[in-house]
C-alpha cells in the first residue's frame, strides 16, 4: 500500500496563535469517540452515514456492471459524454477525472470527453452545448435523486430533446443512463418507463459523499479510468482510519482534530492548495464537502482553494500577510508522471542555466517548500498531505481520508454534517420570482420587497 502522508509539523505552537502538541493531544479520545459514532451510527445525521463503509461494500458484480456500461457506450464510438448533475452529482466525478486526465486531453482528440450539464443555468453554456453536440457522436448520464432539481432538469430535458431529435427515440434510450432513487420520483418514474439503463443512488448515502457510488463511478468509468483501483485506494484507507485504529495512527482524527484546534484560535478559513493544475477540481469538490457539511448554526470553518503556484502571483500577498484568520492544507504529489529536463541554454538571458539538468518539478516541489516556510513565517499555519502519484488509487485514498475527517470535524463543533438545510433557502426564493404553482405567497411576499 502506498501510504498517504500527514505533516502537522507546521500548525504547531508559533507566536500568532499556531496550535501546541499539549493542546492538540487533547482531542485524541474525542475523535476516536466521534469515529467509533460515525461507525455506529450514533450521531447525528446517522441516516446517512453508509458511506462509512462504502468502499468495503462495493463487490464485484456490481463493477462488472459498471464496466459493462462503459463499454457498451463507447461501443458506440461516442466523441462526447454528457454527465447532466449538480453539486455532488457532478463535482466528485469531475474531480476524479480531471485528477486523472492529460491536462491537453481535449486538443488531443482523446474520447470520449466528458462534459457536464445541469450545474448552471447559463443559456450560452447550453445553446453553445447543444451547438457542439449536433456535431459530435455522444450519449449521457443523468443523475438526480428527485428529478425535480431544477438545475439539472432543465437540461436534462433540453438534452433529451437534442438526443431524441438527432437519434429518434429508440436508439436515444440506448444512450442515456440515469442514476436515481431506486423506487421513487420523477426520474425513477421516466426511466421506468423509457427503459432506461439505470443505477441507484444509495438511500444512506449523500450527494457529497457519493464519489464510490454509481454517481461517480459511472461517469469515471465511461471516461476510461481504472474504477476498481479507485475503490482499493479508498477501501484501504477505510481500513487505515477505522474505528480500532487509534488516534496515533488515524489520519482522519489527526487531520479533524488539527483544523478544529486552529479553528479555536481563530483561524476561521482552510485554504487547500495544490501544485498540480489537475487537482483544480478536487479542491472544487472538497469545497463543497467542507462547506455544505460544517457550515451551520453560525459555525464551520470557510472552505478556499488556490492553485500555486500561480495564485502565489495573485491571492500570495494576501495569504502572506492579510487578516490572521486563515490557515493551509497543503496536496502535495510525491512523484510526478512525467519528467522534463531543464536544457542549458549558451546565452542564459533568463539567468536559469543554475537549474540545467534538474527536472521542473524539482523546480516546482522547491517553491512549495519556499513558499510553506514564508506563509509560516506569516502566520499562516501549514497542514501537509502527501500522496505518492496522482493515480486513480491514490486518489481513491484520498478522497476516503477527506470524508472521514470531514464527518468527525463536523461531529467536533456539534453540527449534524449530513445535511443542508441552508441549500433550500434559495430554491424557495427562485421558484417564488418564476411563479411556480403552490408558491403564491412567497411570490407576493417577495414582489412586495422588490417593487
Amino acid at each position: 500500500m502506498e501510504t498517504m502522508k500527514l505533516d502537522l509539523s507546521k500548525a504547531f505552537a508559533k507566536a500568532g496563535g499556531f496550535i501546541s502538541p499539549e493542546v492538540f493531544n487533547t482531542y485524541k479520545k474525542p475523535t476516536e469517540e466521534l469515529n467509533k459514532a460515525l461507525h455506529a451510527k450514533t450521531g447525528r445525521g446517522s441516516d446517512y452515514v453508509g458511506w462509512v463503509n462504502l468502499p468495503n461494500e462495493i463487490d464485484e458484480a456490481f463493477l462488472s456492471d459498471v464496466e459493462a456500461t462503459a463499454k457498451a457506450i463507447n461501443d458506440k464510438n461516442i466523441e462526447v459524454y454528457v454527465v447532466v448533475g449538480i453539486g455532488g452529482s457532478y463535482l466528485g466525478s469531475k474531480a476524479v477525472i480531471d485528477s486523472l486526465s492529460d491536462n491537453f486531453a481535449h486538443l488531443k482528440g482523446n474520447k470520449p470527453a466528458v462534459l457536464f450539464a445541469g450545474q448552471n443555468i447559463s443559456e450560452d453554456y447550453l445553446a453553445e452545448m447543444q451547438d457542439l453536440l449536433k456535431t459530435k457522436e455522444w450519449a449521457m448520464c443523468v443523475i438526480s435523486k428527485s428529478g425535480t432539481t431544477t438545475e439539472p432538469a432543465l437540461a436534462f430535458r433540453l438534452l433529451k430533446h437534442e438526443l431524441e431529435t438527432k437519434y429518434g427515440k429508440e436508439e436515444a434510450v440506448s444512450r442515456i443512463c440515469a442514476v436515481t432513487d431506486k423506487s421513487k420520483g420523477a426520474l425513477r418514474i421516466l426511466a421506468n418507463e423509457e427503459g432506461y439503463k439505470t443505477y441507484v443512488i444509495p438511500d444512506d448515502v449523500g450527494g457529497r459523499y457519493s464519489v464510490l457510488t454509481p454517481v461517480g463511478l459511472v461517469p469515471i468509468a465511461v471516461a476510461g479510468f481504472d474504477i476498481r483501483a479507485l475503490v482499493k485506494g479508498a477501501k484501504d484507507m477505510a481500513k487505515a482510519t477505522a474505528a480500532d485504529v487509534k488516534f496515533e495512527d488515524n489520519l482522519a482524527c489527526q487531520y479533524a482534530a488539527a483544523r478544529h484546534a486552529l479553528y479555536t484560535e481563530g483561524k476561521k478559513i482552510e485554504i487547500l492548495v495544490n501544485y498540480q493544475p489537475k487537482l483544480h477540481f478536487m479542491a472544487e469538490w472538497w469545497k463543497q464537502l467542507y462547506g455544505e457539511s460544517e457550515g451551520k448554526d453560525s459555525k464551520g470553518i470557510f472552505p478556499a482553494a488556490v492553485d500555486f503556484s500561480s495564485d502565489l502571483h495573485s491571492m500570495g500577498q494576501y495569504i502572506q500577510e492579510g487578516e490572521r484568520t486563515l490557515f493551509e492544507t497543503v496536496i502535495s504529489v510525491a512523484k510526478p508522471e512525467r519528467e522534463v529536463l531543464i536544457p542549458t541554454d549558451e546565452a542564459n538571458l533568463d539567468s536559469l542555466n543554475f537549474l540545467a539538468g534538474k527536472n521542473v518539478d524539482f523546480v516546482n516541489k522547491m517553491a512549495e517548500l519556499g513558499t510553506q516556510i514564508a506563509h509560516v513565517d506569516g502566520d499562516v499555519p501549514n497542514i501537509r498531505i502527501e500522496i505518492a502519484r496522482l493515480d486513480a488509487y491514490n486518489v481513491g485514498q484520498l478522497i476516503q481520508f477527506f470524508e472521514k475527517a470531514c464527518g468527525i470535524s463536523g461531529y467536533l463543533i456539534n453540527v449534524n454534517p449530513f445535511d443542508q438545510p441552508g441549500v433550500e433557502a434559495y430554491k424557495k426564493n427562485m421558484f417564488a420570482l418564476l411563479e411556480k404553482p403552490g408558491f403564491e405567497a412567497e411570490t407576493a411576499m417577495l414582489k412586495g420587497r422588490i417593487s
